[in-house]
């Protein structure tokens, strides 16, 4: 095991993501699964990969996430986030390039809550005359 690694958490939605990162060859293990294997999309595999693209680190760290809740696409979002948490761990001069991306801040976006006296968050049944 490598003596040094970087922790950070990352969260989309109900997704989140405890992500590790290792000095390595590149590889990425989503819940003891290669990341290929989990992500069916290449959109999401895209996703996942763009803190390390855009900061020219993508073949010097193995990446280990555990990631629970939400859907695919969430938890995506959610292993980003943690990626580029732990990138700004492993070198601060990282965080203009990440904030300008704007990778570190928290997407807050949440499904709206369903009302009642309607069908969803804001769709109203359908309308009759009689």
């Amino acid at each position: 095991m490598a003596s040094v690694q970087y922790w950070a958490v990352g969260r989309r939605k109900t997704s989140v993501a405890r992500v590790r990162l290792l000095p390595g060859d590149g590889k990425i293990m989503v819940n003891k699964r290669p990341m290929d294997e989990y992500f069916g999309l290449e959109s999401l595999k895209l996703i996942v990969k763009q803190p390390l693209l855009l900061t020219d680190t993508v073949g010097q760290y193995d990446v280990y996430v555990n990631v629970r809740g939400g859907g695919i696409s969430g938890q995506a979002g959610a292993i980003r986030h943690g990626i580029a948490r732990a990138l700004l761990k492993v070198d601060p001069n990282l965080r203009p390039t990440l904030k300008r991306a704007g990778l570190l801040t928290r997407d807050a976006r949440m499904k709206e809550r369903k009302k009642y006296g309607l069908k969803a968050a804001r769709r109203a049944p359908q309308f009759s005359k009689r």
